[in-house]
């Protein structure tokens, strides 16, 4: 009986829950891939330590070690590469973003580095034009923005005497006076920046005009390097230095699950959130200075932080149970009625079993049964002596036991009437 009143309503449920699954999202994968430079840049080096905290939350990270920002950028967009995720340096996207990348965030200051020899103050990038540079590696985040400023200021990146070539190289060729100027996108704790800017010879450029060149080019940002903050006992650098940086960006593809998303950022808030030697604790991450436009799941950390249940619960738990809140709907469309309709559904169900039977018995309680023949009284006794016996095989359960018993009272009450009509009396048997 269990089974026939509650069975539809269980199939109807689990009918629509399976159609409810369809619009489950998948599960957050567990492998994912992020193109992160060069193995000795800062790039890799943070990469790593996203690495190590997405392994405590069961995701692998795989490192993938590249030219820099432009291959980068061309991974992600190769569908083949299996690349989820860059690390992109602001400026290198070009003006073609029409692409299928979005941005996560900006997480901090990478300072162009213009270094240079001579005695003659350089404050402007036109006095760097027909000298030898270095220009950084054709695929890195630095040739591009480099190459950018310097047609701003019809300076031809591909002339004679201009080579691009890896930061150690350039270092080296800086030094040893092979080329006037370097370039580098570097952090100010970089090794190779700090032994620059304490060797002889070798002077840090001060960008005077680097507000002009934040309004032309909206990846960049002027920021100010204090005096003494590199090496405070030698006092480099000797001024306050103006200098122009552009962000390091976190890019992904746009089909990238959203869970992780909010995963990333909680790492990048821990990796990068302290500050450094250029921006105050809390600074970064965020969304300015960003080349394409910024992930809907990305804008929806930055204004109210985390998931409310990755806060208290372990990732893959609350990943679980936010994917599953749309299984919700057929149980409040489906299981809420069904439970008001089974409680009444479920007593009438047994109830049958016992009024089924005042059917027949109200037939054999007639009126006036002393009118009756004795062969028709006993037949209507041997009718009542099979309704007996049938109600005693009844089962239900304790609840409705008092119905059950008030049948069984009520066929003896017929029962005393028949016997007394049949011994010709018009009192009831005790």
């Amino acid at each position: 009986m269990t089974l026939r009143t509650f069975g539809p309503a269980i199939l109807v449920t689990v009918i629509g829950f399976i159609v409810a699954w369809q619009f489950v999202n998948p599960a957050p994968p567990r492998h994912i891939r992020i193109a992160a430079g060069p193995e000795h840049g800062a790039y890799y080096l943070f990469a790593q330590r996203y690495r190590d905290s997405l392994a405590q939350e069961g995701i692998e990270l795989e490192i993938l070690t590249t030219a820099g920002s432009v291959e980068n950028l061309r991974l992600l967009g190769d569908d083949s590469s299996g690349i989820d995720l860059a690390f992109v340096q602001g400026g290198t996207a070009g003006p073609d973003r029409s692409g299928r990348l979005v941005s996560l965030a900006s997480l901090y200051y990478e300072p162009l580095w213009v270094l240079y020899r001579g005695e003659q103050t350089v404050d402007r990038l036109p006095a760097l034009a027909g000298r030898r540079l270095a220009t950084g590696p054709v695929d890195s985040g630095t040739h591009a923005v480099v190459r950018a400023l310097l047609e701003d200021n019809f300076i031809d990146v591909h002339a004679a005497g201009s080579h691009a070539m890896g930061d150690q190289e350039a270092a080296q060729a800086l030094l040893a006076g092979e080329v006037d100027a370097a370039f580098f996108v570097a952090s100010p704790r970089a090794p190779l920046v700090r032994r620059l800017l304490h060797s002889d010879g070798i002077r840090l450029m001060d960008f005077a005009r680097a507000a002009a060149y934040t309004r032309t080019h909206s990846y960049l940002s002027a920021i100010t390097l204090p005096e003494g903050v590199i090496d405070l006992q030698a006092n480099i650098p000797p001024q306050d230095t103006r200098l122009l940086a552009p962000t390091a960006n976190l890019v992904a593809r746009d089909d990238f699950h959203p869970a992780l998303v909010s995963l990333l950022l909680q790492a990048a808030t821990a990796v990068h959130g302290n500050g450094s030697l250029l921006d105050a604790p809390g600074s970064f991450p965020n969304t300015r200075n960003l080349d394409f436009p910024l992930d809907a799941d990305a804008g929806r950390y930055f204004r109210h932080g985390p998931p409310f249940l990755q806060r208290y619960l372990p990732f893959w738990t609350a990943n679980l149970i936010d994917r599953l809140k749309i299984m919700l709907i057929p149980l409040l469309t489906l299981l809420l009625p069904l439970f008001k309709v089974m409680p009444p559904a479920y007593r009438w169900q047994v109830r049958k079993k016992i009024y089924r039977w005042y059917i027949e018995l109200r037939a054999l309680d007639v009126e006036h049964p002393e009118q009756q023949t004795a062969i028709l009284l006993q037949k209507q006794l041997r009718q009542l002596d099979r309704i007996e016996a049938e109600v005693r095989k009844v089962s239900v359960p304790l609840s409705y036991a008092d119905e059950l018993y008030n049948l069984r009272q009520h066929i003896g009450l017929v029962r005393a009437k028949l016997l007394a009509a049949q011994d010709g009396s018009d009192t009831p048997a005790p």
